[in-house]
């Protein structure tokens, strides 16, 4: 084993307390090994002004570390794992995926409300289309409002854009230590998480045998079974930031559940469908779940999503 490992991170807050979670794991299981973070900012970090779902979705919070791998400049790449294609650049593949937080969405309100206690009308923040469309099925009378940033700058315009409540990953609210701000974690009958959602996944090029064996360190393989579940879902349904899909995947005494959904923007129409399969048939469950989708209506759905791209 090489005795230094250079690690790409983005420089947001939470992204580097990801990646110094990852590496701490790392240095205990190898105390030879010095580890060096280079931090970076990506496309998506800079263009702010502009809702994810106008920019695209390939790659736009990981590209810029893929390239620095690609060219050698880091060793490995600590993500979102809710961040990743699930299409990746030739050479590179996911070496872990870490266990999973809570995979959920918090409410953070004014007061401490939880979702069906929020005024008629309530002004909601988030940057998620898939949030837009299944919080106006539960609640149609709710005003959705675009909200960008890193998790500081977002809580922030919680009280400066006088907003009743932000809806954000829990995960990243709990990694931070803010806990104690989350009124709600909502019910996965209202709203399913994105694809990964609370997990982290390291990423690093295929050919390089001593980092994926380092890598097996932080691989956590009810998380990683679940997720390729999600992601073999979506990959299908070719979804990403711009179309409303939802999926939760997990890992029960040997058995493998998946839930998905599928909404129209407007949260009007909302189909929902899931599985359960042997832990050996996460990529077929994922196929399974996404044609029930597609033949209650998903098809027509993503269709006129896409159409108003």
């Amino acid at each position: 084993m090489r005795q230094k490992i250079t690690v790409g991170s983005r420089d947001s807050a939470l992204a580097l307390w990801q990646t110094r979670w990852v590496v701490e794991q790392l240095q205990k299981q190898n105390p030879q090994v010095s580890f060096e973070i280079v931090e970076m900012k990506t496309k998506g970090d800079k263009m702010l002004d502009v809702a994810l779902a106008k920019i695209g979705d390939k790659g736009l919070f990981t590209k810029e570390l893929e390239v620095a791998m690609l060219e050698g400049k880091i060793d490995f790449a600590v993500h979102s794992l809710k961040d990743m294609p699930t299409q990746l650049p030739e050479g590179l593949m996911i070496g872990a995926v870490c266990k999973r937080e809570k995979p959920g969405d918090a409410l953070i309100a004014k007061d401490g409300k939880k979702l069906s206690q929020l005024p008629r009308g309530a002004r909601i923040g988030t940057s998620s289309l898939r949030r837009c469309a299944q919080l106006l099925h539960y609640r149609p009378d709710f005003q959705l409002e675009a909200l960008r940033g890193n998790l500081n700058t977002r809580l922030k315009k919680l009280a400066a854009e006088k907003l009743d409540a932000v809806v954000l990953a829990a995960a990243g609210i709990i990694r931070m230590g803010w806990e104690d701000m989350i009124a709600e974690i909502i019910p996965f009958d209202i709203c399913l998480p994105a694809v990964g959602q609370g997990a982290i996944a390291v990423e690093c090029r295929e050919d390089d045998a001593e980092v994926l064996t380092l890598l097996q360190g932080v691989e956590h393989p009810d998380t990683r079974t679940a997720t390729d579940a999600e992601r073999s879902l979506l990959r299908y349904l070719e979804g990403g930031c711009q179309v409303p899909i939802g999926a939760y995947g997990r890992v029960e005494r040997d058995r493998l559940y998946l839930q998905a959904v599928v909404a129209t923007l407007d949260g009007r129409q909302v189909l929902r469908a899931q599985g359960e399969s042997t832990l050996n048939r996460a990529g077929d469950l994922g196929v399974e779940v996404a044609e029930k989708l597609l033949s209650m209506g998903g098809k027509k759905i993503l269709e006129t999503v896409r159409a108003g791209d």
